[in-house]
């Protein structure tokens, strides 16, 4: 494996010799597990094992769940009440596979904003970071089509509202919107698109999460100094390092259980708190709900979509610069898929040299605003687009685009970074205290 040098497997048995020749899959094994890895990792890092284990989870019980469930209008929400009343297990199935998606997200938002604070889209891990995006893009995918699945009212209503955004696209909309739709309208073959692809993007997900990691063990985990792991040889990267195993697997395991104490006190007393009532009444197409509001790890970006209305000056600009092509609805839909592209932009949109946030005075007071921005939206996006919230969304959205477009260019040129270490064995040493030495360590002979 490419990267930081250190041991690799050597087999020892015959029997280990003889399989390692012929795949070289315990020679993969050793090496993911005893990597070399910063040892100056903080709790920030816990995130990638509690997204593996949604991603698990996700898998397992949507495959159990799929062999109780029938996709056609007619039979969807009885077959959920089925699952819910009559399969062993059923509720507690549906329960972990509805309560997973919303864990599944708060681990990944948390993951995306630590690796922007300490800079882990920079090089050399731009590659690394889109993938990371395209993961992202496929989690939205999947859990917008799941959302369709019990064919309750929100479940209804939100599909014919997010599907019908795409119809907004100049010429090629209506096709688009047809294609995805399967026919005219939200039907019978629109449920069985969306429950085909909701069951096959969980694992183009888990291969887009091999390619992932596998892009991280080719360039070296980041660290919250962000200085890179020296590599002259293997006793000078071990300074830096310790191996994954046993010492981060046991932290991020440690992690986990503290996690799902909390998620399965939340599975097991409140599984509906995160959900709406409207979706426990079947889907009627000749009523629609008083506010349609999707789940809500969608809410940032449906309060952006909502935000950019026809009496906005940027949306009247760009309608007529355009000759009135980009009206409204299609610019709150580019609105919404460009709050994602910059993020997957920002490995060039950040002109500093300085990786992590930790030693950027300015760059921290900013970040946490657009931290506070990213709560706002969420709540601003639960609220009807009436009132003052709209301006509240208008404002946050603004600060998004404006963050990675215009303050972290800026950043880059009028910042005055703050001393870094010079090694992460240095940074290691000044937060735990430099290890004595065992001669100097071992007490004094008695006299």
């Amino acid at each position: 494996m490419a990267g930081i040098p250190h041991d690799h497997y050597e087999p020892k048995t015959g029997a280990e010799k003889w399989v390692d020749r012929r795949l070289g899959v315990l020679g993969l094994m050793y090496d993911t597990l005893m990597i070399p890895t910063p040892k100056n990792l903080n709790w920030m890092w816990i995130w990638g094992i509690i997204l593996a284990f949604c991603l698990a989870l996700q898998i397992v019980t949507g495959i159990v769940l799929a062999m109780h469930y029938t996709p056609h209008v007619d039979m969807a929400f009885a077959s959920i009440e089925h699952i819910m009343r009559n399969v062993n297990g059923g509720h507690f199935l549906r329960y972990l596979h509805m309560n997973g998606a919303s864990l599944f997200f708060f681990a990944v938002y948390l993951h995306i904003f630590r690796g922007l604070y300490y800079g882990s889209y920079k090089t050399p891990r731009e590659i690394t970071w889109i993938i990371g995006i395209l993961i992202y893009l496929c989690m939205m995918g999947t859990a917008f089509m799941g959302y369709v699945l019990p064919w309750g009212q929100m479940s209804f209503w939100g599909a014919t509202v997010i599907t019908g955004l795409f119809g907004a696209i100049p010429f090629i909309g209506e096709s688009i919107q047809t294609w995805l739709l399967g026919g005219p309208a939200v039907d019978n073959a629109t449920l069985n698109r969306f429950f085909s692809l909701h069951y096959l993007l969980p694992f183009i997900i888990a291969g887009l999460t091999i390619v992932h990691i596998w892009a991280f063990h080719t360039t070296g985990n980041n660290n919250p100094t962000g200085v890179e792991v020296r590599r002259e040889s293997k006793e000078v990267a071990k300074k830096d390092t310790l191996s994954f195993w046993p010492y981060f697997v046991i932290k991020d395991f440690f992690a986990l259980a503290l996690i799902l104490v909390v998620f399965f006190a939340i599975v097991g007393f409140m599984p509906n708190f995160l959900g709406h009532p409207d979706n426990y009444i079947e889907a009627n197409p000749l009523q629609t709900p008083a506010h349609i509001v999707p789940e809500w790890y969608f809410l940032p970006f449906y309060a952006i979509l909502r935000a950019f209305t026809a009496d906005v000056w940027v949306v009247m600009f760009a309608n007529w610069i355009t000759f009135g092509l980009v009206d409204a609805k299609f610019f709150g839909v580019i609105a919404m898929f460009g709050a994602i592209i910059v993020w997957a932009l920002v490995p060039w949109l950040d002109t500093s040299s300085v990786r992590s946030g930790r030693y950027r005075p300015m760059f921290k007071w900013w970040f946490a605003i657009y931290c506070i921005d990213f709560v706002v939206l969420t709540w601003v996006g639960a609220m009807p687009a009436e009132g003052i919230y709209p301006y509240i969304a208008l404002a946050g959205a603004t600060y998004w685009f404006a963050f990675f477009l215009v303050i972290l260019p800026l950043l880059g040129v009028l910042e005055k970074p703050e001393a870094q270490p010079e090694t992460i064995e240095a940074d290691f040493d000044a937060h735990y205290g430099k290890p004595k030495d065992d001669a100097a360590a071992m007490p004094a002979p008695a006299e």
